[in-house]
This record gives C-alpha cells, sequence and structure tokens, in this order.
C-alpha cells in the first residue's frame, strides 16, 4: 500500500511541477519576436497565418484589439516598429500563445502559434478571426 501512495505522490508532484513550468516559463523575447516571413491566409496544426491589406490606422487598430483580448498582453514591439509580438494564455492552464503582428509594405501579416504541444485545436485561428473582425467592425462605424 504504501508503494502505491509513493507512486501517486510522485504522479500529482510532476503534473504540479509541469503545470507550473508552463505558468511561469519567461518568454524568450528573441525567439517569439522575429519576422513572420512569407505568410498566406492557412491554418496549420497548433497555428495560424493571416495576410490582409495595410490601410493607414491598421497596425495601431489590430494593437487596441489585441490588447482587449482577456489574459494578453504586449511581449515585445510596437506599432512605431511595424511588429508586434503578444503573449495570450489559456484562460484555466495559462497555455501560452504567440501572435505576432507586423506590417510588411503594403500588407500586414499576423501569425499566431502555440508554444507547448502540437494542436491547439483551433484557438490560434480562431483568435486571429475575432481580432480581424473586431478590426472590421470598428472600422465601420468609424
Amino acid at each position: 500500500m504504501e508503494k502505491r501512495r509513493m507512486i501517486w505522490i510522485v504522479v500529482i508532484a510532476g503534473l504540479v511541477a509541469g503545470l507550473a513550468y508552463i505558468r511561469l516559463a519567461p518568454s524568450d523575447v528573441s525567439r517569439w519576436h522575429r519576422p513572420v516571413g512569407a505568410a498566406e491566409n492557412v491554418t496549420g496544426d497548433g497555428w495560424a497565418a493571416r495576410v490582409i491589406p495595410a490601410a493607414d490606422g491598421l497596425l495601431s487598430d489590430l494593437n487596441q484589439v489585441m490588447l482587449a483580448l482577456p489574459r494578453t498582453e504586449l511581449l515585445a514591439g510596437s506599432v512605431g516598429d511595424g511588429r508586434l509580438t503578444y503573449v495570450t494564455r489559456s484562460k484555466v492552464i495559462g497555455f501560452p500563445d504567440y501572435t505576432t503582428i507586423e506590417q510588411d509594405g503594403n500588407q500586414i501579416k499576423l501569425y499566431a502559434r502555440l508554444r507547448f504541444g502540437r494542436s491547439d485545436m483551433g484557438v490560434n485561428a480562431a483568435r486571429l478571426e475575432r481580432v480581424l473582425e473586431s478590426v472590421r467592425a470598428k472600422r465601420a462605424k468609424s
């Protein structure tokens, strides 16, 4: 009986340590805040990319919408730099997803991806679609 209890203690301690690492692991700016590069409107397993035509003030609008998302903060960059990278954490466990938005000439590229795991179950694509819809609605009111 004692051996079984020790196994459970080790398993639970491992789970707690893993969850703590996911929640507390620092974000390496040099790893996540990079140029998007070639992009197209596509969704992969654990990531999504969108490309839209640039317009005056659009990067600023995208920044405002991203910062209004729950559990989202700016990791690096600025509108003036033309590239911004955000961290959005899941509600319960705090899994980090990274979204980079950059203006590249007459295009704005959005690239969202997970840090841990292989599949995000469409979360990053859905976030990008919500952001784009919010910006469209905001601009339609103006």
